[in-house]
């Protein structure tokens, strides 16, 4: 992202849809590197589970429950590292980008702490999957998923710390390079691991874990060669800020705390949820599974959509333009409605052709009758897609102003409600996999419609995280352009607004 496509202090409503300040070209030129990113892991997503379907049907059937209960157990410390983000945007916002590397480190500090913390719980594996009463023939595999993926947690930890480095300057570009290289070669492994090609042993899902681990870990590592570079050391106060400083890790834990304990409690529920599902038999598991590998095709790149938002309403609040963060919000919204509203219809009327590749590796028999409950699955998906859309980018905008403890607060409210619905249509009332997926589609449709009234209400635009004295000060100092890794520049409010004046003089 250039400078050229940065808003200024024109009014809000100059311009088209596409050009004005905050509108299409602006919010795509943040979102869709951040969406090629997040697609990638969800091509790398459903090739590791398409791969694990073709070496046995159990090991697939496995992944989902042990992946959901693995990032349920990172779900704090992720929360926390990867909250930076705003504080990140904030302090570009207002023209305080030294105060940027402070922020990251504390964020990385919180993702080493966690590593040997997460490796700790491996033994455990055993004991989560008895108490979970799912079938042996699949235990056994989440089981083994769940311990070599503990080896790599503390890694999404830190490499999510550290790409807020990037996301919350708005340059994005880098995190797409870093994750889509990251999940080329998680696939490359995949392969080789998980069938034992190449004169590789043979693992299993074992291999498959392996792989994400190592993904993860090459991450980290090229993450911190791109934050130690020269230009960053000085302009970011990379080498000078790398120390814990306790008032702002405070800060960070008190707006990413929050943040940390909502992710903590929705996602445990959801996890919790699944393992519901797992009691049913290893065919729902399987097709629920199935389903959730085709939903991330529409679900997961909404992810790099919000990142998109947070950044963007943490960097206006800093340079105190309330109404431009708003307009960037809408206009993601309206672009992810779109996108999900497509792939709703295509749920409904193709389903075959997302069913293809992994109908390519197993028995036509055996795949008929997972095929009709998944294409009965993929309409409750098509129902709740636009929802779920409206949810992630409306929470990422109240995240992005520091309204954590609503998100908190909701979290609290709503997670266990579906989790006591399903359990007692499951256990009273002899209700299977349909009635968990009814229960599922309400509770993601109910949170879209709490989020999007929560920024309709407006808190949000009178919060920020950083320091208040710095968001007084940007509106007013000039501060010079700085360049970046591959020299683009970042400009203040200020520098901007004197720069488009020029222009149209010219």
């Amino acid at each position: 992202m250039t400078d050229d496509h940065q808003p200024s202090d024109e009014p809000a409503d100059s311009g088209s849809w596409w050009s004005r300040p905050c509108g299409g070209r602006y919010v795509l030129a943040i979102a869709m590197p951040l969406v090629i990113s997040t697609a990638s892991w969800t091509v790398m997503n459903f090739i590791d589970r398409m791969f694990l379907l073709w070496h046995d049907k159990n090991e697939m059937a496995a992944a989902l429950p042990a992946g959901m209960l693995l990032f349920a157990l990172i779900c704090f410390p992720l929360g926390v590292a990867s909250y930076v983000n705003t504080f990140v945007a904030q302090y570009v916002g207002a023209g305080r980008p030294k105060q940027v590397g402070r922020a990251v480190w504390q964020a990385v500090f919180i993702g080493l702490v966690s590593v040997p913390l997460l490796i700790a719980l491996a033994p455990l594996a055993e004991w989560f999957f008895f108490f979970a009463r799912h079938d042996p023939a699949v235990a056994v595999h989440e089981v083994a998923y769940l311990q070599v993926l503990t080896f790599g947690a503390g890694a999404m930890v830190i490499s999510a710390a550290m790409s807020s480095f990037f996301t919350g300057r708005g340059k994005t570009r880098t995190v797409m390079i870093v994750d889509s290289t990251a999940a080329l070669l998680n696939i490359v492994l995949d392969y080789l691991w998980i069938f034992g090609n190449a004169g590789c042993p043979e693992l299993g899902i074992a291999g498959a874990a392996w792989a994400t681990v190592v993904s993860q870990w090459f991450k980290v590592a090229w993450y911190w060669w791109l934050m130690m570079r020269p230009e960053h050391r000085e302009a970011y106060g990379m080498l000078s800020g790398r120390r814990i400083d306790w008032p702002l890790m405070g800060r960070l834990l008190r707006y990413g705390g929050p943040n940390g304990l909502q992710l903590v409690i929705d996602v445990a529920a959801f996890t919790v949820f699944i393992l519901l599902i797992g009691q049913l038999g290893p065919d729902a598991m399987l097709a629920t599974t199935l389903a959730f590998n085709v939903n991330s095709v529409a679900f997961v790149p909404m992810f790099g959509v919000g990142i998109a938002v947070s950044t963007i309403v943490g960097q206006q609040l800093g340079r105190n333009r309330p109404d431009l963060a708003a307009r960037a919000t809408w206009t993601a919204f309206t672009l992810a409605a779109t996108y999900t509203g497509i792939m709703a219809l295509l749920y409904i009327t193709i389903p075959d052709v997302f069913l293809f590749g992994h109908a390519a590796g197993i028995d036509a028999a055996q795949f008929a009758p997972l095929r009709d409950t998944v294409v009965v699955l993929l309409r409750f998906v098509a129902v709740y897609c636009v929802f779920d859309a409206m949810n992630i980018i409306f929470v990422s905008a109240i995240k992005g102003a520091g309204d954590t403890r609503f998100i908190l607060l909701t979290a609290i409210i709503t997670s266990p409600l579906p989790v006591i619905v399903g359990y007692l249509g499951v256990w009273f009332f002899a209700q299977e996999l349909l009635w968990c997926w009814v229960v599922l589609t309400g509770w993601i449709v109910s949170l879209g419609l709490i989020y999007f009234a929560r920024f309709r209400q407006g808190r949000w635009r009178t919060m920020r995280v950083i320091d208040p004295e710095l968001v007084d000060v940007a509106s007013t100092e000039t501060v010079a352009t700085e360049k970046t890794e591959d020299h683009e520049p970042v400009a203040t409010e200020t520098a901007v607004a004197c720069e488009r004046h020029g222009a149209s003089r010219r």
